[in-house]
């Protein structure tokens, strides 16, 4: 279930995707709803491109430490890619 971050407390929040689009930051949003998984997503930037480097706006999906590999291997086994920023 989507959270804001304050539902986690001083957790530090672990980074498991990033959507680049809003259809797939739904989609992300539904299958880790239909799994109860408790998750943010914070809007933030990224840089896209090799040649013409461009920033980016994409949903950023985090979840707590301890559900980081379940929600990755949720993700993955519904057909999504995992993606992370880069830098």
């Amino acid at each position: 279930m989507r959270r804001e971050s304050e539902f986690f407390g001083d957790q530090e929040l672990v980074l498991v995707h990033v959507a680049r689009r809003l259809k797939e930051a739904l989609a992300i949003e539904k299958v880790l709803d239909a799994v109860g998984l408790d998750y943010a997503v914070v809007p933030a930037t990224y840089t896209a491109g090799v040649v013409f480097r461009s920033e980016r706006v994409g949903a950023f999906f985090y979840v707590a430490p301890q559900s980081e590999d379940y929600a990755r291997n949720v993700i993955l086994q519904r057909g999504f890619k995992l993606s992370t920023p880069t830098t």
